[in-house]
């Protein structure tokens, strides 16, 4: 089997279920190869219904004792019976599922794994998955991978296409060295595909992601090498000598700068008057005023003459910006426009003119901006705003628009200054530490589950104090191998918990754009109350109205993830608060790196402590970085690879680099 093939050239995938494979982008067998486990389930020994642990994953083998019984209540069709096991009675529940009332008979012994929950004093386990005591055996041989799912297509299926596609990684040759990969410590290529899909044990699990992570984070550093290199001595032919014009933006401006961004714009306007072309990362904490930076710059460019570009990762983020961009620039004569995907057709084919006629000096927008109907006339200065949402080639592409424009990336994105040397290493660095005058120091707490009604009350309150709310879930839809709270259900649940008049809305990443630009910008307006969503909102939205932000299984998350997701609040005048709900309160270990939180509102401290209690070595849980480049690298957890790529790079590159790129590009990692 190849992995160039089509998919449906596996034994069982036809097209209904090609056609499931297709909306999570996987069209080949190497695009199903390298879609990687999200996570994994360990099933372990059964334990007695009466030690069983509340809102947390069980393993229950107990012997059916009532008739399977089917109600219908309005539209759920509920499935109901009883287990008992020498210690205790369960109540077993699944909705929608008629089916099951022919697959259970009273006196058979079943093995039953799900969260367990306290409803009218008894335990009931909802949606549970089930398995006969011999078929349950053979699942506690290995570690069962988890991957990501779409509707119409079921995790057993998706196993079973990647063990029909083993032929195809199992051929492949390594590129790296033997010698190299033995001094390291460094898996096999095939065996870590093998041990990263089907892992025997924790042990070789953790061997194969390692290795994994290596070569994504080889791949990344190789491309930074060869753009380094590329723009070393790249003569800047876009020089912009404008201080005294900023000076007096600046002064102009209805509040003062904070030293950080003082020093930054410094650090810019330098860059751009010097003779080389600019390559500038300024990182600054969440809330910490890029955004300003980015206008100071934009401002020097566009009154030198030239054209400047900004690009952010969402539409709703872009409107936000050109609102905000427009009015200012428009009294000083500088013309903007805003092209983003949902920009009609029409309107879009006026801004192509104008840009090419220089009738346009600043433009905002999406990934719109790559396109190649899109031609400037004098490209100065092209800035990413949340550039970890963009991958190296992405950015560049913008960047080849013009005759070697200056480059600025933005990231809020909290990074250690020792792995932000290695990830930025094509990027000369400004760092923005202070948050802005004005600015309340968020309130946070880490709480468990038995906390939720009385955060729902505190909810309640703040909404009718004219205030909004985000609540964070990790998950979408309900799995059917993993227990945690997810968006869909939890809408519901919270429309039930809170006053009628409280709107509560949902937003994900399934949805179409179109449809979350909608929601997000409903929010915006005020119409939506309470917002349940996923880490798409990480980076989509700015509302200074909103002052709770809830977060849900804020164990599944590293700290710097959590950190970024609690930027989406304290960005007004109003009091804010943080809420992480932890559904693991018995673990020592997860309270005190949750405590990092409560303590600490410093990025740059929380992604130091981040990489010390849960770095090197932790290799389980929710990517932390949220670097979309990467299918598994994570900078925190695998922070020990991320150096040795660059080593093995600085080392080896004379006998290594030019072959292995062509190989890993080869099996699209």
């Amino acid at each position: 089997m190849d992995l160039r093939e089509s998919i449906t050239t596996i034994k069982g995938i036809g097209e209904k279920t090609a056609s499931c494979f297709s909306k999570l982008g996987i069209h080949t067998v190497g695009e199903l190869v390298n879609t990687f486990p999200r996570d994994y389930i360990f099933y372990g020994e059964p334990v007695d219904i009466k030690d069983t642990k509340i809102g947390v994953r069980n393993v229950v083998e107990g012997m059916v004792y009532s008739y399977v019984d089917v109600k219908r209540v309005r539209s759920l069709k509920i499935v109901t019976m009883t287990v008992k096991d020498g210690s205790g009675t369960l109540k077993i529940t699944w909705f929608n599922q008629p089916y099951l009332k022919n697959m259970f008979h009273k006196g058979e012994t079943y093995v039953f794994v799900g969260e367990v929950k306290i409803k009218n004093n008894m335990r009931v386990m909802e949606h549970p998955e089930y398995y006969r005591p011999a078929e349950y055996e053979n699942m506690r041989q290995e570690l069962q991978p988890v991957y990501p799912l779409t509707k119409g297509l079921s995790n057993k299926t998706f196993q079973k296409a990647v063990k029909s596609a083993r032929t195809a990684y199992l051929s492949l040759k390594d590129y790296m060295p033997e010698d190299i990969r033995r001094e390291n410590n460094l898996m096999e290529l095939t065996e870590s595909y093998e041990n990263i899909h089907f892992p025997m044990n924790e042990e070789l699990l953790k061997n194969a992601i390692r290795r994994t992570a290596f070569d994504e984070f080889y791949k990344f550093l190789y491309e930074l090498k060869v753009l380094k290199q590329d723009n070393v001595r790249l003569i800047n032919n876009h020089k912009i000598v404008q201080g005294k014009a900023v000076a007096e933006f600046v002064n102009n401006l209805p509040y003062r700068l904070t030293k950080g961004q003082q020093q930054a714009i410094e650090d810019i306007l330098s860059d751009m008057g010097g003779d080389n072309v600019m390559n500038r990362l300024v990182q600054g904490d969440v809330g910490s005023g890029k955004t300003v930076v980015a206008e100071a710059a934009l401002f020097a460019c566009a009154k030198e003459g030239f054209q400047g570009a900004l690009m952010v990762p969402t539409e709703v983020l872009a409107k936000q910006h050109y609102d905000e961009i427009s009015v200012i620039f428009e009294s000083y004569g500088l013309r903007t426009a805003c092209l983003i995907g949902s920009t009609p057709l029409k309107e879009k084919r006026k801004i192509y003119e104008e840009l090419k006629n220089k009738d346009i000096d600043i433009l905002i927008g999406t990934h719109a901006l790559i396109e190649d109907k899109v031609e400037f006339k004098n490209l100065g200065l092209v800035i990413t705003d949340e550039q970890h949402r963009f991958g190296v080639n992405q950015r560049n592409r913008l960047a080849t628009k013009g005759d070697y424009p200056h480059v600025l990336v933005m990231s809020a994105t909290p990074i250690p200054r020792t792995l932000a040397i290695i990830m930025y290493s094509d990027l000369d660095i400004s760092v923005i530490k202070e948050l802005p005058k004005g600015r309340k120091p968020i309130k946070n707490c880490v709480v468990g589950t038995n906390y939720r009604n009385t955060a729902y009350k505190f909810i309640a309150g703040q909404v009718a104090e004219k205030s909004q709310v985000y609540v964070i879930c990790p998950m979408v839809d309900v799995s059917d191998t993993m227990d945690l709270t997810n968006v869909t259900e939890y809408t519901d649940t919270l429309k039930e918990s809170l006053p009628p008049e409280i709107v509560v809305e949902t937003l994900h990443g399934k949805m179409k754009a179109d449809e979350k630009n909608e929601i997000m910008l409903r929010f915006l307006d005020g119409k939506i109350d309470v917002l349940v969503s996923t880490t798409v909102i990480e980076v989509g939205i700015n509302n200074p109205n909103a002052t709770v932000m809830m977060v849900e299984n804020s164990e599944r998350f590293g700290l710097a993830q959590l950190h970024q997701l609690r930027g989406r609040v304290g960005r007004g005048s109003k009091q804010s608060y943080c809420i992480f709900i932890n559904g693991k309160e018995d673990d020592e270990e997860v309270t005190k790196r949750l405590k990092v939180l409560e303590d600490s509102n410093d990025g740059f401290f929380i992604a130091g402590e981040d990489l010390r209690l849960r770095g090197p070595g932790d290799f389980f849980g929710i990517r932390q970085s949220g670097d979309v480049q990467f299918n598994i690298a994570d900078i925190y957890n695998h922070a020990d690879m991320l150096r040795l790529a660059q080593e093995i790079l600085d080392k080896h590159s004379e006998e290594v680099v030019p072959d292995v790129i062509e190989k890993i590009k080869q099996i699209n990692i």
